[in-house]
This record gives C-alpha cells, sequence and structure tokens, in this order.
C-alpha cells in the first residue's frame, strides 16, 4: 500500500513490539472492560498516534448508555470506539448502538475492539441505517516486521486521516470484490463485448446477450456473488456508474455543446 510515512511505521512497529507481550498478558487474566479500556488508550496514544489528552476523549452518552472513547481531530469527531473486555468475542450487536449514534451525529466510522481483535466500520447512511465492515486485524497475530501488517494498521493511525485513507481502502475493496466483479460481468456494456467475442469464435451461430446472462449467473459466476445485500449494492453502483457515463457521453455529444465556442 506504501501509504504512511516511515516515521509512523517506525512508531507503529515499536509499540506493537512493546504492546503484543503486554495484550497476551492482559488476555490471559482475563481482565475487565475498563482494564481493557486502559490498554486501547495507551494503544490509541503509542501506536496509533493520538495526543492522549486532546485528541481522545471518553464517555460520549448513546441513549443512556456509553460508548467508552472517540477520536477528535479539528474538533471534529472522526470515530467512536466500542471497547468490550478482552475476553469477549466480538458480536456485530456490540457495535449497533454506537453506529446508531455515530449516524446521528454524522460520525462516518465506528472502531469495535476487545483491544486484542479490532474491526472498523463505515456507516451507511441509509434506512435504516447500516455499517460495511472495513479493516480488521488481530493485534497478536500482526508481525511488526511485515510492511504490510503495519501499512494494515497505519489505516486507523492519526496520520491516516488527512488523506482519507481508510475511505479509499474502501473503494479499494468495493471495485475488486466478487460482487461488484459480478454485476460488471453481467452489465450490457461487458455483456455485448462478450457476445462479440463469441461471434467471432462461432461466426455462424445466432448468440444474444440474455442467453449470455443467464449462462454467467447459471453457471459461470457463484451464486453467493449475485444474491444478498452486497451483490445488490454492487449492481446498483455499477449501474449508477454506468449511467454516469452515459450522460457525460450524451452531454458532449449534444449540439449545445457541438456549438459551444472555444473559450481562449
Amino acid at each position: 500500500m506504501g501509504t504512511i510515512s516511515a516515521k509512523a511505521a517506525t512508531r507503529i512497529a515499536g509499540a506493537l513490539k512493546k504492546y503484543q507481550p503486554i495484550i497476551a498478558a492482559q488476555k490471559a487474566r482475563d481482565v475487565n472492560e475498563s482494564d481493557t479500556v486502559v490498554v486501547v488508550t495507551d494503544l490509541l496514544q503509542e501506536l496509533f498516534g493520538y495526543d492522549k489528552f486532546t485528541e481522545i476523549s471518553s464517555e460520549h452518552s448513546i441513549r443512556g448508555t456509553f460508548c467508552d472513547l472517540a477520536i477528535k481531530l479539528d474538533d471534529s469527531m472522526r470515530a467512536l470506539i466500542e471497547v468490550k473486555a478482552i475476553g469477549i468475542d466480538l458480536k456485530d450487536q456490540h457495535v449497533k448502538q454506537a453506529v446508531d449514534y455515530a449516524a446521528n451525529k454524522g460520525c462516518d466510522w465506528v472502531v469495535l475492539t476487545n483491544c486484542v481483535c479490532w474491526r472498523v466500520y463505515k456507516v451507511v447512511f441509509e434506512k435504516p441505517i447500516d455499517k460495511v465492515l472495513v479493516v480488521e486485524f488481530n493485534m497478536l497475530e500482526l508481525n511488526c516486521r511485515s510492511d504490510d501488517d503495519v501499512e494494515l494498521v497505519g489505516l486507523l493511525a492519526r496520520e491516516a486521516w488527512a488523506k482519507e485513507r481508510l475511505g479509499e481502502y474502501l473503494e479499494e475493496k468495493q471495485a475488486v470484490s466478487r460482487f461488484t466483479i459480478a454485476a460488471v460481468l453481467l452489465s450490457d456494456p461487458l455483456l455485448a463485448v462478450i457476445r462479440r467475442e463469441l461471434r467471432r469464435v462461432s461466426p455462424t451461430v445466432r448468440i444474444e446477450t440474455d442467453e449470455i446472462a443467464e449462462t454467467l449467473s447459471k453457471e459461470v459466476i457463484k451464486r453467493e456473488a449475485l444474491d444478498g445485500e452486497k451483490a445488490t449494492a454492487a449492481a446498483k453502483l455499477v449501474a449508477k456508474a454506468a449511467n454516469k457515463t452515459l450522460r457525460e457521453t450524451k452531454d458532449s455529444d449534444s449540439p449545445a455543446s457541438a456549438n459551444e465556442p472555444n473559450k481562449a
């Protein structure tokens, strides 16, 4: 990925080496949630690079309960952090309240962690409010000498917000997901290309795009890439991009565009 500075990478690698034994010891002791929050706060400072006093705040009320921590930069809430005790397995239900609260505050990101496992979610502003898991890693399984592992952790580091790396990383994941690729394969432009190439192979055979689409959806593409919310979202994304291209093409071909005088 190559998206964080050498200085940040050195800090992350050093903090990983320092804190992995500490986290393992805390897990072996099965410490409670309060003690887990203490270690998470230290990680936010020493590993992720946030100022403990000005950029990490605590106890944000969420409908009578509290979200443990929040990251604030330039007086803007960047992410809410829901912390569970180190021995608790993370589940979607643990992050629901934080996601709802983040949506109400216009905050795009929520982190769920038990200090060992870290999950970063993008809040989806729809009805009902939803979330997308963007990043997930296990602190005890990371290798401080691995550039890829350091870069992965760096997505949540202070330096990444200026470059909007979490959003870029999500777009990268979505662009090459099986759902998006399946939707692209079934889009009209791609079906037309496949039809043209198949007619080159068998010039005497009449081939229609609906036949190709049926074969792709039933025999070539796995069903799991075509069904469900992610598949529907990918299809909408591809359709939206295709419609945008079509509009731009029509605008460029319109008489008004053709007659528009050149600007000096």
